[in-house]
């Protein structure tokens, strides 16, 4: 057994970073590259890799763990692994059409290696003549639009090479190439209408000479002490003569395509870390983008030398939260303070929830024109029978909250003006023929919105008992992502606290959001004298592209009228 030891890398100008993800247990099979930790610092967070291949023997961290450069991580059986396996752990570590192609030596790295194959594997190539490219499954969409062009006549296409991006009303999607080869005639063009099955293109196609290839045989090319050669035996195995074939360079032929050139793996790698692909420059042949370059890439963000454009940091979280500066909304930067020139002060990481919910805060404010109604509801009468529902049912343990009547209220006049339960999706509304309702819950993570579904079904109690299991799970942190989402419609409720009116934020997709303070005692004239009448203050925020203000008035002035006489919930 030859065990060695694996230990943070250089990420950035950090003291401590916290562990908030193992992703490897003991007796786990490794690549070297592979991601074995995720660790977060203030500004991102990034996943630590294995510099070698191996079998984790046992583990040094744990979650919630501060490591820093250095640090140990695992320790690694490198020669606990069979020749196959190593084979196995190698070639799935570098890319298809990397398998025989030679990998260059960094200083950072002990040695080099390169696949070689025996020269009976079928590694050669041979002409197929003209293959035809069609457009595959990609889901259950139809007519999409052409909207890029990614490659011309007479260029080099190798194998998953995109070859087009279509758009639908849902999202945009690159189209791959099934065939390898010359690109001999272009069938689809700029706005064309496509659906799968559709002819893209015409390929003079290359494919192996035979179709059983024999694993591949890794050899050493260079090394740089015997001990590592010796450690890994596997990488030891004679070289048998090598074939190289090259891959085909991205030629766009001139102007820029303006899509980024990196593999799969390194895509699929960038978006794993929220990464955009298209804000960077690569290192490799041509400015190929390697997995090296978003490494580097992903520390300068953690360390906040660079900061990503404000729409692609919006993949993750912590991607948004580290970009929001206000560089990408055309700002100009936010002011960076030495606050401990002015005195005392004390730094404390924000919570995981509070970054996530953040960055979704900052896109909705941003991207929905909002706006708000204040009004008032007449309670009297509705709190009067809530506390005599609470005095008849306190053997049953279920209190009846005045938020249970809110959002029974809610449904009521959600059914009456059905744009309030929609949500856009491009130019077209979604109206949602169910009535789920999320409830702001104040926890000491912060801020969670449980949701009760199916609300136009259930009575008050039912949801007064549902509000409370929820609150409970929320205050504990157990809630699941299921109860947490599927919301048509949001409450957020400062009655216990105070306060007059405020303007929440939409939470998208939904199209608007109830804000509601603390009941008071106000005179209000009933035409012959004032009258004490307990008012609940509320402030209805809607997206200004659904809904106008005449139908905001009447969804208020509404809602006001069914909390001032409950008895309208039935009509």
């Amino acid at each position: 057994m030859s065990v060695i030891e694996i230990k943070v890398p250089d990420i950035g100008d950090f003291a401590e970073v916290t562990v908030i993800e193992l992703m490897v247990k003991p007796g786990d099979t490794v690549r070297a590259e592979q991601s074995l930790i995720t660790v977060e610092s203030d500004k991102a967070s990034m996943e630590i890799p294995s510099s070698h291949a191996g079998v984790v023997q046992e583990l040094k961290v744990q979650l919630g763990d501060k490591v820093k450069e250095g640090s140990l991580v695992l320790m690694l059986d490198v020669a606990g692994l069979s020749a196959a396996a190593a084979a196995r752990v190698a070639s799935a570590s570098l890319e298809p059409k990397q398998a025989l192609a030679p990998v260059i030596a960094s200083d950072s790295a002990p040695f080099s290696v390169a696949l070689a194959a025996p020269a009976s594997a079928a590694v050669a190539t041979v002409s197929m003549g003209p293959v035809e490219v069609r457009v595959p499954d990609i889901g259950d969409f139809k007519n999409v639009t052409v909207i890029e062009v990614l490659v011309n006549t007479g260029d080099a296409i190798r194998l998953e090479q995109s070859l087009i991006t279509v758009e639908s009303d849902k999202a945009a999607m690159e189209i791959p190439s099934a065939a390898a080869g010359v690109l001999k005639e272009l069938k689809v063009k700029v706005s064309d209408k496509v659906n799968i099955g559709d002819l893209l293109a015409i390929l003079e196609g290359v494919a192996p000479a035979a179709t059983a290839v024999a694993a591949p045989v890794v050899a050493v090319v260079a090394v740089a002490s015997a001990p590592v050669a010796a450690a890994i035996p596997a990488l030891a195995a004679p070289a048998a003569p090598t074939t190289t074939v090259a891959s085909p360079a991205h030629t766009p032929g001139g102007a820029p395509l303006g899509l980024p050139h990196a593999s799969p793996s390194v895509r699929k790698f960038a978006r794993e870390l929220g990464v955009p692909l298209a804000e960077m420059k690569g290192s490799g042949p041509k400015g190929r983008i390697t997995e090296v370059d978003v490494q580097a890439f992903t520390r300068s963000v953690m360390a906040g030398t660079v900061q990503t454009a404000a729409i692609a940091a919006q993949v993750k979280p912590a991607a948004a939260v580290a970009a929001n500066d206000g560089a990408g909304l055309g700002l100009i930067p936010w002011p960076k303070v030495d606050f401990a020139k002015f005195g005392p002060v004390e730094r404390k990481e924000m919570s995981r929830i509070k970054k996530i919910s953040g960055a979704n805060l900052l896109r909705n404010a941003v991207m929905i024109p909002a706006v708000t109604n204040h009004d008032d509801a007449d309670i009297t009468d509705l709190e009067a029978f809530r506390v005599a529902t609470n005095k008849e049912n306190e053997k049953s343990g279920v209190k009846v909250t005045m938020l249970a009547f809110l959002i029974k209220a809610c449904v009521a006049a959600l059914k009456k003006y059905p744009e309030f339960n929609s949500s856009l999706d491009g130019d077209a509304l979604i109206y949602k023929q169910y009535y789920h309702i999320g409830f702001a819950a104040d926890t000491p993570n912060g801020l969670m919105v449980p949701v009760i579904k199916d609300a136009d079904k259930k009575g008050i109690f039912q949801i007064s008992q549902e509000m409370g299991e929820l609150a409970k799970k929320a205050r504990d942190g157990k809630l699941s992502p299921a109860e947490m989402s599927g919301a048509s419609f949001t409450i957020s409720s400062l009655g216990g606290i105070g306060g007059r009116y405020f303007t929440p934020i939409i939470n998208a997709p939904e199209v608007a959001i109830l804000g509601v303070c603390k009941s008071s005692m106000a005179p209000v004239w009933d035409g012959k004298a004032f009258q004490p009448r307990l008012m609940l203050p509320l402030s209805l925020t809607w997206d200004h592209r659904v809904i106008d203000g005449a139908a905001a008035a009447r969804f208020n002035v509404y809602l006001g009228q069914i909390l001032g006489d409950f008895r309208r919930v039935l009509l």
